[in-house]
């Protein structure tokens, strides 16, 4: 195809397309660690809630009613 770089008879690449090896393993190790750190943050769902009884009435507010009756 018309993308691919030209080959030598022993297989390397030539021309400016190919990578440098020493580039593609620097980024070959740095993706590894990347990968490894990725699973290890905790998922921060054993917190519970933020605030108890968010909804509803208070409990040291006073409730006043009307007297029936």
């Amino acid at each position: 195809m018309a993308d691919e770089p030209v080959t030598e008879s022993n297989g390397e690449a030539t021309g400016a397309a190919a990578p440098d090896d020493d580039t593609r393993q620097k980024f070959r190790e740095a993706l590894e660690r990347k990968k490894a750190n990725a699973g290890g943050g905790a998922a921060h769902k054993d917190g519970g809630r933020k605030q108890p009884r968010a909804h509803g009435p208070q409990e040291s507010r006073r409730e006043f009613r009307r007297k029936s009756g």
